[in-house]
This record gives structure tokens, sequence and C-alpha cells, in this order.
């Protein structure tokens, strides 16, 4: 079956040519305008002699060239690697070697580290500099060319590769928590099949004003998929913010009339807290949709009471395209839940050996459907050890209930052994998230000779409000079994460290907290 993502903008383009496709700040691009834009882009790679199937790796924050050059890549049949912004030389080139891009394609802004990467990489012929946030002099270097100079003198129009719907459209790297990053291979029906069937994507007569906003990161699974795909797919106005701040986001919502907003946790925790708050006229959102990592049933009860609506909150991964199971509209939202399945897609719990777990039961949440990765690029022992007879194994623990609603407790090598007894992080979190003084709370476990594991909270405080560790502590120790409450409670001056999609890093605190050890022994 042939199936090209970049369909949808290509309809689009005749369907709705001068509907708003993307703005960015000042800048407004209609359907019509993205789709030459597109295309220039997409005559100007195969002109640097990029095929079909080749991978070319994208390093751009939320700007209309990043949606340009990702539809442009998968337009010609090529393969779309983005990848975290925030990557330096040695991580840069290891994607560009692993992906073998033959291009690509980076922002001014990371220059320095985008052109040691790309002399480094022997297979990786160009390298396309976009001028964001300002025109940099580029190095005389063969293969390193300026974006709008390449594109200026290319063509307006450009076929479409039919591309088989088994065909990778796009390499997205995981984290790499467990060694280093995986390729994940998303193929063309994985994505239009999200794009098209996600459970919020739901045309109700009247609602063709929907503004999204795309502060998420659009190389990370969770924007490209349920922000920009979804919603271009849709013929919605996407709203790009480069980088996410609260205070412009609410600028952004009231000055584009922004309707659906998607976010992690802690940006919906940044803007309930932020002392500007009521500054900002948020009324025209009509929905929000959280996921990335299990959001605290207090946000979700403190949002509800200031805007009067749901956050509806979802679950999924990178590998599974990347929503799973959703809280749909239509029906209540059930607090602590990450929902029911999507269409296409089931979900069981396992044990340990495989065996299917009752309503009820914790084990590791397993999926099996139409949005399940291809498999790991070059790496069929990593993709052979997490897909077995068509399930994928997600490597969270998690519940079903009756109802068939999920809910997560945490990442299996997350939960902490605490003298023979499991204790699992969220339920810790979602306690102290109880406290009036806490902003950010992550519970682990660390080294400890006695118990093998000891509980630890690093917590960040509302800057109007004063809590000790020890009252921290005592307030846990009242409320849960004495085997769970964190002996170790460190109050941090600063946030708690994030990864680029607003994940607090658990790892980092535990290496923080190993490295002050290592330092008073």
């Amino acid at each position: 079956m042939s199936l090209n993502l970049a369909m949808i903008l290509k309809e689009n383009a005749v369907r709705i040519p001068n509907k708003t496709a993307v703005i960015c700040d000042e800048q407004r691009i209609d359907y019509r305008d993205l789709d030459r834009q597109i295309n220039r882009l997409a005559n100007t790679l195969v002109s640097l002699g990029v095929k079909r199937g080749q991978a070319v790796t994208l390093m751009l924050p939320n700007i209309p060239e990043f949606v340009v050059a990702y539809f442009a890549i998968v337009k010609i049949g090529a393969i779309c690697v983005p990848i975290n912004t925030l990557y330096k030389e040695r991580e840069i080139e290891y994607i560009l070697s692993d992906s073998e891009s033959v291009a690509f394609i980076a922002c001014s802004g990371f220059l320095k580290d985008a052109v040691l990467a790309f002399e480094l990489c022997q297979g990786c012929k160009n390298l396309i500099v976009v001028p964001f946030p300002k025109v940099e002099t580029l190095p005389a270097i063969e293969g390193v060319h300026a974006y709008q100079d390449v594109v200026a003198a290319a063509p307006e129009t450009c076929d479409l590769v039919m591309t088989d719907a088994d065909d990778i459209a796009a390499l997205v790297y995981t984290s790499g928590t467990t060694g280093k990053p995986k390729g994940a291979m998303l193929t063309h029906f994985n994505l239009f099949f999200q794009a098209f069937v996600l459970p919020f994507i739901h045309w109700e007569p009247g609602q063709n004003d929907e503004v999204a906003l795309a502060t998420l990161p659009l190389f990370h699974s969770f924007g490209q998929s349920c922000v920009m795909n979804a919603r271009l797919a849709r013929g919605s106005t996407i709203s790009l913010l480069p980088a996410y701040d609260p205070v412009r986001v609410m600028e952004i919502i009231q000055r584009d009339k922004v309707t659906h907003f998607a976010g992690v946790p802690t940006m919906y925790l940044q803007i309930l807290n932020h002392p500007e708050l009521g500054k900002y006229d948020l009324t025209s959102l009509r929905e929000c949709v959280s996921g990335g990592a299990p959001i605290p049933i207090d946000t979700l009860e403190r949002w509800k009471q200031t805007f009067g609506m749901e956050i509806r909150e979802g679950y999924g991964l990178t590998e599974t395209s990347p929503v799973a199971t959703f809280n749909f509209p239509g029906k209540d939202t059930v607090y602590g839940s990450c929902g029911e399945r999507i269409w296409g897609c089931d979900v069981k719990i396992v044990d340990p050996q495989g065996n299917t777990l009752p309503p009820g039961k914790d084990g590791e949440v397993v999926m099996r459907g139409v949005n399940i990765m291809k498999g790991y690029y070059k790496n069929q022992e990593a993709t052979d050890a997490v897909i077995k007879d068509g399930w994928f194994a997600s490597g969270d623990q998690g519940r079903l209930d009756e109802n068939g609603y999920l809910y997560i407790v945490g990442r299996i090598k997350d939960m902490i052994l605490r003298g023979g007894y499991n204790v699992y992080p969220r339920e810790i979190e979602e306690l102290l998230f109880e406290h009036p003084a806490v902003h950010e709370c992550a519970v682990f476990g660390i080294p400890d000779d006695e118990m093998g594991e000891e509980v630890k909270a690093s917590v960040f405080l509302k800057p109007d409000r004063t809590a000790t560790a020890e009252e921290l502590k005592q307030f846990c120790k009242d409320r849960i079994a004495p085997y769970k409450y964190p002996r170790i409670v460190e109050i941090l001056s600063t946030p708690l460290p994030k990864g680029p999609s607003g994940k607090i890093l658990k790892r980092e605190l535990r290496q923080m907290h190993i490295d002050a050890q290592q330092k008073k022994s």
C-alpha cells in the first residue's frame, strides 16, 4: 500500500490554501505558502543528492523551518531524524553516524557543535544552516550551505514520492537512559494513523477555529505527533514557541486565542503557580492534554478549579508513535489514570514471566497495534528484547482497572526495593504534592548498605512558602506505611533538572546524591 505522511500538507494546500497553518511571533504562513516552502526545500535536498530511504538529521527548535524541513524530507521519501537541540558535538556526531545521515539541517544558534559533528561524520555530505536566531558567517567548509541561499532558486512544485506505508518516515532517538540512544523506526503508517485517529482529534461543527500552541519540542514524539502532525492533518493553526516559558505561553494563548494546549505536568504546574497568571485571558482554551509523565492529581484538581476544564491525560512512548491510551473526550476524566486504549492498540499487564495479570494487579505494561514502531534501527538485539510475539514491553509498571483504564505506577527500573518491600515513587510524589509548600518533587532510590535501597525525595518549594526537610518527612510518615516514607528529604534552591520535554531527570538527581556522598568520603 502506498502512503506518504506529507500528503496531509499537500491536500490542505488544495483544500484550505488561505487558512493560516503556522504562526511564529509576527510570522504567519498559510497552507499554500507552507506547501511551496516545503517543495523548495524538497527540491533542494534532491539536488544535493538525497535519495529515497536515506536519512536527513534535523536539529531545529520550534520555528517554521522545522515544519518545512520535516515534511520536505518525508515528501521525497527520505527519513527525518529530529534530534534534541541541546545536544553537543559528541551526541550529534553519534546520531549522524548511527542513522547514516547523508545531510544535516541545523540552526545557526547551534553552529559550532553542528559543524564539528558534521566534519567528523564521513557519510554526511551536506550541512544546511538555518539563520536562527541570527545569520552567522558560515565557515568555508565544503558542503556547508546557507538555508536562504540554497532554497531561493529552487522550484515551488515537487512531486510527492509515493512511499510504502511500512517505509520509515521518522527515526526518533530515545533518551538513552540505559546506554546509547536507539533510533525508533516510525513508519508513514504509524505517524499517519496517529495524526488522524488520536482520540482527542474530533471534528465538531463550528470548531474550525482551532489554534494549537506548540511549546513541546517538535523533535520529541509528543510534540511531533500530537501537536504538529495531528493539528496540521486536521487543518488547524499551530502557534510555535521556540523555547518554553510560562509567561510567553500565557501571552501567546491570549494573543492567538489558543484553543488547544498540550504540555507535560511541570508546564501546567508552572502556569498554575505563576504570580502573573491573573494578568492573562486564557478563556479561549477548550482542550488541555498532558503526557510525558504522570500528572499529580492535585494539579488536575487545581486546573479544573481555576479554569473550569479538565486536563486530559494520555500515555505512550516514542516507540508507540507515541499515544497508546487516553482519557477520551465525552467521558469523565478518571483522575490518576491515563485513560483507555486508543483504537487499534491493545494493552495488557504482565508479570515477569509474561503471564497476563487480572485487573487491579501491578505488572509491566505491554502493547501491540498499528502504533507500534517497526523496531530499533540497525539493532535487532534491542528490538527483540522489547518486542515479543508482536507485544511491545514498555518498561513501565502499571495496572488496569475493571473498566480498562490504565494507571502508571512508574518505571520498573525506578521502583525502589527497600528492605524487601516494593516502594513506588509516584505514590509518595502524589502525597508530597498535597503539602501546600511543595512546587516540584521527585522520589527515587539511593544505595543503602542496610536496606539495599533507601527512599529519597528532592523538593523545590513554592516561592512564597516555607517548609523544612523534617516537616516534609513527618508529613509523609503520618500518611503512609512506615516502609514507604522518605528517610531523606532534600530541599533544593533551584528547580529540579528536566529534559527537553520537561520531564524531571531522576537519574541526574540520583547521580548528584552519589557524587555528594563520594565527596564526603
